[in-house]
């Protein structure tokens, strides 16, 4: 990808950068994996920069793509808001979360006004951009570790103090300094010297700072950057991933049996002074905290061994929601601190569910599942992600939503170059997936059960019950802000003022063609209206059965499947 050199930044070179640092990490996540024993080593911590700079890219994409059916295109701080947003609630890990503090504290030089009739940033705010988020980044961790990205984010930023010239000139010397930084870190940590590996944060960073200079100058920065401290140790990757990982758990200060159980993240709406007394709390309770974010907006990063307790404390500072706890597995370390290899499942459902108790439902079924929030959909690498933790020969995938079918066929395909065996069920509703997952049979051969589970959820006709955000044109007339709209298998069949009444239209017209089991899928502000439902089933269906599940805090207030 040829790029035209910069002067200076704008919005559409924190694009070009955004794209070009992922498709950076994409190359190098596997070789990070490899490398990663500090904090812990559980082997993800390519994979989370890479979803959390996914992230980040898509909500820049997002910004740009409004400006399509117009004139003109985002300023850079529309941009940079964006890319520090999509960051912040796509981060992952201990490093994902490090990195979204980097890109949040380069976004407010980024975002901040560059002078009157200069849509952009020169090499000073470039600078600037630097400092502040290696200075950021240091102020979100609650104990700072020498050695790590925060090492390499530092040097980076004073090295390009120093630097004289362009934007492309500061960029190259920061990603120069940082390459230089990142080969010294076995020296700095002793985990990192047993192992003989350079940091796997730090090796993230410096190919996103790679990236940058490309962006600048149009010169592409993909040379090999050492994985070990020694480069002719670096020959043998995976005899090198498995020796760091036997010396990290034999590490004593944190990365070893003696260390935390939990990994729990989440985003936290609360304020600045309730954020403040969380991290006390989550201080004393565990290690590698990291808080990031501002504007009412966190994310929340902790290693402990009590992990309701950690959620507890987000409930007593605001609202915690995106809950994911990872249990490191360090109860089954053996002598010498080698894991055994947990047994791959034959054959395993990942589902893609749109609130928390469609999440447990699928969960109980024995499916693995990733939790798609109202307006943020998963992107390819959080499947992909999904998709390896399932752990399985054989994975059947469901979607579930229509708009996901190319992002999930995406992460099918990526799956299945890494010798997994991955069925594609184009699932458009969570209850479409509810009914295939019912006719699961492991026990199977697996074209047959795909068969069968798709035969299921294409018999199944899907409906959703939401309150319109807007006026808009629909199949149904015109629909004002606040309207209660019933959709049919993705068209909008009917428009009321009322809940109930909406959801009993749908449900009667769907009716209509006949069927044997409804399935209402309820969220948390329309508990009521599966009462009225159940008993005009009941009333005058009588041969068609019901079943409810409740759904938590999804985007839609009621989901309806007709089998």
């Amino acid at each position: 990808m040829a790029q035209v050199p910069q002067t200076f930044l704008d919005a559409l070179a924190v694009r070009t950068w955004c794209s070009l640092a992922l498709r950076a990490l994409g190359r190098a996540r596997e070789e990070i994996d490899a490398i990663n024993v500090y904090p812990v080593a559980d082997g993800d911590t390519g994979t989370n920069l890479y979803l959390t700079l996914e992230s980040a890219a898509t909500a820049v994409e997002a910004v740009f793509a409004g400006y399509e059916t117009g004139s003109g295109e985002p300023s850079l701080a529309d941009t940079a808001r964006a890319l520090a947003h999509g960051a912040l609630i796509g981060a992952r890990g201990n490093s994902g979360t490090i990195l979204a503090q980097l890109l949040r504290g380069m976004a407010e030089v980024l975002a901040g006004d560059p002078g009157p009739g200069r849509p952009h940033l020169d090499c000073t705010g470039l600078r600037l951009a630097l400092r502040r988020a290696a200075d950021s980044a240091r102020q979100a961790v609650a104990h700072p570790v020498e050695g790590t990205v925060l090492t390499v984010a530092s040097a980076a930023a004073d090295a390009a103090e120093e630097a004289e010239g362009d934007c492309g000139t500061v960029a190259r010397a920061a990603y120069e300094a940082a390459r230089t930084a990142l080969a010294a870190t076995p020296g700095q940590l002793a985990v990192l010297g047993r192992a003989g590996v350079v940091d796997a944060g730090g090796r993230g960073l410096v190919a996103v700072l790679g990236a940058l200079v490309e962006a600048c100058t149009g010169e592409d920065c993909a040379q090999e950057v050492p994985a070990a401290a020694d480069p002719a140790f670096a020959a043998s990757s995976a005899a090198h991933a498995h020796e760091a990982a036997a010396a990290a758990a034999e590490c004593a200060d944190g990365a070893g049996s003696g260390g935390p159980a939990f990994e729990v993240i989440y985003l936290l709406e609360a304020d600045d002074t309730a954020v403040a007394r969380l991290r006390t709390r989550l201080d004393a309770l565990g290690d590698s905290l990291v808080v990031v974010g501002g504007d009412g907006l966190w994310n929340v990063h902790v290693h402990v061994d009590d992990a309701g307790a950690a959620v507890e404390a987000g409930v007593e500072a605001g609202r915690p929601y995106r809950i994911r706890i990872t249990h490191f597995g360090l109860g089954d370390v053996h002598t010498g601190g080698e894991r055994p290899p947990r047994e791959r499942a034959q054959r395993v459902v990942v589902a893609v569910v749109p609130g928390e108790g469609l999440a447990a439902l699928y969960a109980d079924a024995g499916a693995t599942t990733v939790l798609a929030r109202p307006g943020e959909p998963p992107a390819s690498g959080e499947l992909v992600q999904a998709v390896r933790r399932a752990h399985a020969r054989e994975v059947v995938l469901l979607p579930n939503d229509a708009e996901l079918r190319h992002t999930a066929a995406a992460a099918a395909e990526q799956a299945r170059t890494e010798g997994i065996r991955v069925a594609l069920i184009p699932t458009r509703s969570a209850v479409q997936g509810i009914a295939a997952l019912a006719v699961h049979a492991p026990e199977r051969r697996f074209d047959e059960d795909v068969v069968q589970m798709t035969s299921a959820a294409g018999a199944t006709r899907y409906a959703e019950v939401v309150v319109a955000e807007r006026q808009s044109w629909t199949t149904a007339g015109i629909c004002q802000a606040g309207d209660v709209l019933g959709l049919i298998d993705g068209d909008v069949a009917v428009i009321g003022p009322d809940v109930t009444a909406t959801a009993e239209t749908v449900l009667d017209r769907m009716l209509r063609a006949g069927g044997e089991l409804v399935t209402l899928v309820v969220g948390d502000e329309a508990r009521a209206v599966a009462d009225r439902l159940e008993a005009r089933v009941r009333e005058s269906y009588l041969a068609v059965d019901t079943v409810t599940y409740p759904g938590g805090h999804q985007g839609a207030l009621l989901l309806i499947g007709v089998e």
